[in-house]
């Protein structure tokens, strides 16, 4: 399809790239007030917002030079959003689509602005980001504090809890300009935590809740940057909504709250299983009242089967009663249970059945290993001891995919902008026939380059130094990596190639603190790991990827992703230890795991784990939907 650069007519847009969007979707997409879009599983959220993209763009209602802003709350849904506007839009028009993580989004103001922050909250230029801050973090800092006698006493310290501390003490408000009125315990270890990280020791450390904290107070004391950013942007788009937390929606609402901007959010309610990292309890209630956005809810379900999604509907409803019965527009594939218990009585026959049904599986429906995935609640790397060595024997490899890798995990690796670089140059630079990858591997110098589509000059450039570097390396590394000092010189090698600092440019989140080194040692580890028993470097690209291994992952790294089978193992009261905690969470972390499926589920329990009386209403919405439960010898 050629993509046209000219303003079409409101009247006359068509979807682009798909045969129709739902009514509901369509309103959306032409919608010139703020709406609240409540979006089941598979009902095309990030579609939507592509195709509302390029409506506003090639209808000229984002009128140039002002921009569209989205924001997500996870870096590959961004990045997944941005890519589809590009291919819907003209370069002319998708140039002026931002689509950012709200932690990068934070991150760029603090990192442009910082400076003009008052002098009590003011962090160095070079600060830290610490991207592994847990509740120990917080419990040890509380740990030794004694607040003054006038203030509390050390009790009340000890009475804080830490979940308490983070969302209610720390993050909870907006920031004054100026030292905080403190009445309590609490309010004064919160402040000698902001205090300590900002200005004492070497250097200031802030974690992604603190600089979205400090981005509100940007534009509250510095009312021109907040103009600035709304004579920017005209239309601000949020995915993943129900994931928001205070501090990221007190900044929305500092920014945008009474401009023209027109604001999009999408989420869904059943889907919210990130309150343990601060996510608001429910962010659809404050954004309609006080952004004055109107319910709009998606009902079409493109991914999962008819019987998938019926099932689907019992487990949303014991969620929200409200929620909108879906429909499903896609076709049943298989053959018997769609969704079925199994019943195991030792992990060993458990492990051996499972590999066998998806050897079975692959073989019967002509899939490929990525087609399957393998959920457990926590503790990948212990399911994945009992499971690989049955994987193995049918020779199918098994992937934890939540393994870390240095610092990083193995899924947060394969989805880094400079490990995605890596893979491109190497697979140009070692296939026989280069094919799709020089295209690629040209779109992405010229687009790190910022060079035009027409500057001619400066792509024949970029051609001979890709044909230049392209021999040496050939000449260099003809044959996959053997020593982890050759693993690390390739990685930096590349990022020379391309150029550290229009990597920087491109990706913010490697602008400050040692989250680029990370990535760059991880992806050096597993690249020299994926090479170990390749034959050649298409073997071990493939590896490094996992193209042809099974992924065993969490339940809330799955989501976002999509599987035509999903094997959750592990439905137990071990597994489910927090359950009583915190049932409505538990339940959509549930909810998730099922709709990772387009075309069966599969619960594996297996009683030598543990009991299941303490997650009964599981089970118990599993019956009401009709699910069976298979005793297996």
């Amino acid at each position: 399809m050629t993509l046209v650069s000219r303003r079409v007519r409101p009247d006359q847009w068509k979807p682009i790239d798909v045969e129709a969007l739902e009514e509901n979707a369509m309103d959306v997409v032409r919608s010139t007030d703020n709406r609240c879009v409540i979006a089941g599983p598979g009902s095309g959220k990030t579609e939507l917002l592509a195709q509302r993209a390029a409506y506003l763009l090639q209808c000229g209602i984002a009128r140039p030079p002002r921009r569209i802003l989205a924001i997500s709350y996870k870096r590959d849904a961004a990045t997944n959003l941005a890519v589809r506007v590009r291919s819907r839009c003209h370069p002319d028009h998708a140039y002026r689509f931002d689509s950012l993580t709200f932690d990068a989004f934070a991150k760029s103001l603090v990192d442009r602005f910082g400076q003009a922050l008052p002098e009590r909250w003011r962090p160095r230029p070079d600060y830290q980001v610490v991207v592994d801050a847990t509740d120990r973090t917080f419990d040890n800092f509380l740990r030794f504090l004694t607040p003054p006698p006038e203030i509390g006493s050390r009790a009340d310290i000890i009475a804080v809890h830490t979940k308490d501390f983070q969302r209610r003490w720390l993050f909870g408000t907006p920031l004054p300009e100026g030292a905080p009125r403190i009445s309590n315990a609490a309010e004064w270890a919160a402040d000698r935590f902001w205090q300590s990280w900002l200005h004492e020791g070497k250097s200031t450390s802030l974690t992604f809740p603190m600089i979205s904290r400090l981005a509100g107070l940007l534009v509250t004391s510095n009312p021109m940057v907040g103009h600035a950013l709304r004579l920017t942007y005209s239309h601000l788009f949020m995915d993943e909504f129900q994931d928001t937390t205070q501090a990221q929606y007190d900044l929305v609402k500092a920014i945008f709250f009474g401009s023209d901007t027109v604001v999009t959010a999408v989420g869904d309610n059943k889907q919210q299983i990130m309150r343990w990292a601060l996510a608001m309890d429910d962010p659809f209630m404050p954004f309609e009242a006080e952004f004055k956005a109107q319910r709009t809810p998606l009902i079409h379900n493109y991914r999962s089967s008819p019987d998938l999604v019926r099932i689907q509907d019992v487990l949303a409803k014991a969620l929200d009663a409200r929620s909108s019965t879906p429909v499903s527009k896609t076709k049943g594939t298989v053959s018997g249970d769609s969704c079925a218990v199994w019943d195991f009585t030792t992990p060993g026959t458990e492990a051996a059945r499972l590999a066998d049904f998806v050897s079975k599986q692959m073989a019967e429906h002509k899939l490929d290993p990525r087609d399957f995935c393998i959920l457990v609640r926590q503790k990948a790397g212990d399911y994945m001891k009992v499971l690989e060595p049955a994987f193995a024997k049918l020779k199918l490899p098994l992937r934890n995919e939540v393994e870390l890798v240095g610092n990083v995990t193995l899924q947060e690796l394969l989805v880094e902008d400079l490990s995605e670089y890596l893979v491109v140059l190497l697979r140009l630079f070692t296939s026989v026939r280069a094919g799709r990858h020089w295209t690629t591997c040209l779109d992405l110098m010229c687009t790190l380059l910022g060079l035009a589509l027409d500057d001619y000059a400066g792509r024949a450039k970029v051609v001979k130094r890709l044909n230049t570097f392209e021999s040496d390396f050939r000449n260099t590394y003809p044959a996959p990596l053997s020593d982890p000092a050759d693993a690390k010189e390739v990685v930096q090698l590349l990022i020379a190639f391309i150029g550290r600092a229009n990597i920087l440019a491109a990706s913010p989140a490697y602008r400050q603190g040692d989250w680029f080194d990370k990535v760059s040692e991880a992806a050096a580890l597993h690249l020299e790991a994926s090479c170990k028993s390749a034959k050649n470097w298409s073997e071990a690209l493939d590896e490094y990827e996992g193209a042809y291994s099974v992924p065993l992952m969490t339940v809330h790294k799955s989501k976002g992703l999509e599987y035509h089978t999903v094997i959750f193992v592990g439905l137990d009261d071990q597994a489910w230890w927090s359950f009583s905690n915190d049932k409505i969470e538990a339940t959509a972390g549930f909810f998730v795991a099922f709709t990772r499926a387009k075309q069966r589920v599969v619960f594996s329990y297996c009683a030598q784990r543990g009991d299941r009386s303490k997650i009964a209403a599981l089970y118990q919405l599993l019956t009401e939907a009709g699910v069976k439960t298979i005793k297996i010898a």
